[in-house]
C-alpha cells in the first residue's frame, strides 16, 4: 500500500462525515492527547467522531478535555465510513474492540503514526519517523485543514509532545519540536498545571503498586540492563488497576550504568507483555521487533506467550548479547 502525503490525508478527512478514531491498547500520552485532539478538530468541521479505546484512560490523563466521551472497550452501534488509527504500528495494536472495522465494508482505513517498525494496514496511510510523537502529525494536519487551535486542543497537542518525548529529554525531540510547542503554549496552555496532572499526581494505589514492583528490581551483573517484574496479584495487592502500570519501566532507565531497561507484566491467558527502555546505544525497536513487537529506539515492547520466568530467561539472554555487542564487546 503506498503512502499517501499528508495534504491526501487531510483531503480524505475533509471527506467523512462518521468516523472513530482509536489509538493503540493501553493508551499512553500520545495516543490518547492525538485521539482527543483529532477529534475536537473534527469536530470544528462539523464531524462527528466517535472516539474508542481498548482500555480505559490512566487517572493522569482524565483531566484533558474530551476524555468523558472517550468509549472503552467497545465501538458503539451505528454507521460508519471510517476509521483512523493514530499511533498504531501494527492493527493488532487497535485492540479487538475496534479490529472488526479493518473489514467491515464501506469503512475507509486512515493511519497516522510515526513508528520505524510500522506495517502498512490502512487505505490511506502517513508515517513519519522523524515527527516525535503522533502529536506532531495533528498539529500539521490542524493547519492544513484550515482549523485554528483552540486552548482544549492545545492541552492534548501538548500533552502527546511532552510524553513521547519524556518531557523533551529523548533524541526524538528536534527543533521543529520546539517549535510547534511555543505554538501551542502561545493558545494560552498552562504547562506548568499539565506536567503536575502527569507526573505529580498519582492514586495512592499506584504509589502501592510501585512499592511492590520495586521489590522485584534486579540488574545484570555488568550493571548495564535492569529489569521489573509486575504480576496479576500485585495488582490486586494494590488496587491499582489495567492503566496504573505506565511509567513504571522509566524506574530502571534512571539507575546510572544501565542502558536497558525491562518491565514483565503478567497479562491474562498465560501472556506477558515486555516493555523495553533505553538511553543511547541500543535500538530497542529491534530487539522487540525480533519477538514480534515494535516501536521506538529508546521505547518499545512486545507481547509473549509463557510464564514470566520463562520470557523473563529469553528476553534477558537477547539483552545481554545485545548490549554485549553494542559495550566494547563485554558480556554482563
Amino acid at each position: 500500500m503506498p503512502e499517501q502525503s499528508l495534504k491526501e490525508i487531510a483531503a480524505e478527512l475533509r471527506r467523512v462525515k462518521r468516523p472513530v478514531l482509536a489509538g493503540h491498547v493501553m493508551p499512553d500520552g500520545d495516543s490518547i492527547g492525538s485521539t482527543l485532539a483529532l477529534g475536537l478538530i473534527l469536530e470544528k468541521l462539523g464531524v462527528a467522531a466517535t472516539l474508542v479505546s481498548q482500555d480505559e484512560i490512566p487517572a493522569n490523563y482524565r483531566f484533558l478535555p474530551g476524555t468523558d466521551r472517550i468509549h472503552v472497550g467497545r465501538v458503539p452501534d451505528g454507521h460508519y465510513d471510517a476509521l483512523i488509527a493514530l499511533d498504531c504500528s501494527v492493527p493488532d495494536r487497535l485492540g479487538p474492540a475496534v479490529m472488526p472495522l479493518l473489514s467491515q465494508p464501506g469503512i475507509r482505513v486512515i493511519n497516522l503514526d510515526h513508528h520505524l517498525s510500522a506495517i502498512p494496514f490502512a487505505d490511506l496511510s502517513y508515517v513519519d519517523p522523524a515527527a516525535a510523537a503522533v502529536g506532531e502529525i495533528v498539529f500539521d494536519l490542524a493547519e492544513l485543514l484550515k482549523v485554528a487551535l483552540t486552548p482544549e486542543i492545545a492541552a492534548c497537542l501538548y500533552t502527546a509532545i511532552l510524553t513521547d518525548t519524556g518531557s523533551f529529554r529523548y533524541e526524538n525531540t528536534g527543533p521543529d519540536t520546539h517549535r510547534r510547542v511555543a505554538r501551542l503554549i502561545e493558545h494560552g496552555i498552562d504547562v506548568a498545571a499539565i506536567s503536575t496532572k502527569i507526573y505529580d499526581e498519582r492514586p495512592v494505589a499506584v504509589i502501592r503498586l510501585l512499592h511492590l514492583v520495586l521489590g522485584t528490581l534486579r540488574l545484570s551483573k555488568c550493571g548495564r540492563i535492569a529489569w521489573l517484574k509486575l504480576t496479576r496479584s500485585m495488582e490486586a495487592a494494590s488496587g491499582s488497576g489495567q492503566a496504573d502500570a505506565e511509567n513504571l519501566i522509566n524506574y530502571t532507565r534512571t539507575i546510572k550504568g544501565v542502558e536497558v531497561g525491562l518491565l514483565f507484566r503478567e497479562m491474562p491467558d498465560n501472556q506477558i507483555k515486555v516493555g523495553f527502555r533505553s538511553k543511547r546505544r541500543i535500538d530497542v525497536s529491534q530487539l522487540a521487533a525480533a519477538f514480534g513487537g515494535g516501536g521506538h529506539p529508546r521505547a518499545a515492547g512486545c507481547t509473549l506467550p509463557g510464564s514470566l520466568a520463562e520470557v523473563e530467561m529469553q528476553v534477558v539472554a537477547a539483552v545481554e548479547k545485545a548490549v554485549a555487542e553494542a559495550c566494547d564487546g563485554r558480556g554482563s
